[in-house]
């Protein structure tokens, strides 16, 4: 059966299109047949993280409004069996996204896909609510800073009461955490919030923690999911995401700071 993964946050900025390109490699990779959307009208940024960007010829709002049949607008990664990209218009209001619409694509790629990635814009505006409204679940995005988790909150609520599966009194939309820009050194210097810190403010399970690093904006300026950088920490970080998301148990990393060659000499360890 279909799963719809709503990958959100109410502010921008905090990694949620490179979790959206991320987790879609990742299910893909691990055999699932897998479609991001994105539902950013008017900016439109996935296609540059996935490096399609080229080759956008149709998307999102041509399908809704008629202009184009689904495969038409479908982008077939290179690199990833499995997956697919459908990306947003960047000439088009967001008012464009209408409900009916958006159903009726979500229905037809549940007839091919195991899993469909919906990539929220920011704040609460018309191309969030929907990139939300027909999930099964959800992929909360939240830097450790105080303003970004008191977003995160508000979204939460809205996950609890504005989405079908609440109209409809069905099972409540499952919401999981990523805490993404981490860096244990800043916490320790009291510069940003601990994991602990954000779980018992939003307490919801925590999926991830992905380790501030270069790699990341790097790998984005390339058009390459970070998650297929597998020596990289932030990559690694992903790939136990995604596997904890498919049900397997891993332990946390990059918790805590890495030692040098004379901690780990001395008795220190490394995260």
């Amino acid at each position: 059966m279909t799963r719809i993964i709503v990958v959100t946050s109410g502010k921008g900025g905090v990694g949620k299109t490179t979790t959206s390109a991320a987790f879609a490699a990742g299910l893909a990779s691990a055999g699932r047949r897998t479609v991001v959307i994105d539902f950013d009208v008017g900016l439109r940024s996935l296609d540059l993280i996935m490096g399609c960007e080229r080759r956008v010829v149709y998307d999102f709002i041509n399908v809704i409004n008629g202009e184009a049949a689904l495969n038409q607008a479908l982008i077939k990664d290179k690199r990833v069996p499995g997956l697919f990209i459908l990306p947003a218009s960047q000439t088009r209001d967001k008012d464009a996204l209408t409900t009916e619409g958006v159903e009726r694509v979500l229905d037809e790629l549940s007839e091919e896909f195991d899993y469909i990635i919906c990539d929220s814009p920011a704040g609460i505006e018309r191309g969030a609510y929907l990139a939300m409204y027909f999930a099964d679940e959800a992929i909360v995005v939240t830097n450790p800073e105080v303003s970004s988790v008191r977003d995160s909150d508000r979204v939460l609520g809205l996950l609890a009461s504005k989405t079908r599966r609440a109209e409809r009194g069905e099972p409540s939309v499952r919401e999981r955490l990523l805490v993404t820009r981490y860096a244990p050194s800043r916490v320790g210097r009291g510069e940003m919030l601990s994991v602990e810190d954000v779980q018992e403010i939003l307490a919801i399970e925590l999926l991830g923690v992905i380790p501030e690093s270069t790699t990341v904006l790097n790998a984005s300026n390339s058009g390459m999911p970070v998650i297929l950088e597998a020596r990289s920490d932030a990559g690694q970080a992903y790939q136990d995401a995604v596997a904890r998301f498919l049900g397997e148990e891993r332990e946390h990393r990059f918790l805590t700071e890495k030692k040098g060659l004379f901690g780990r000499l001395f008795g220190g360890s490394s995260a």
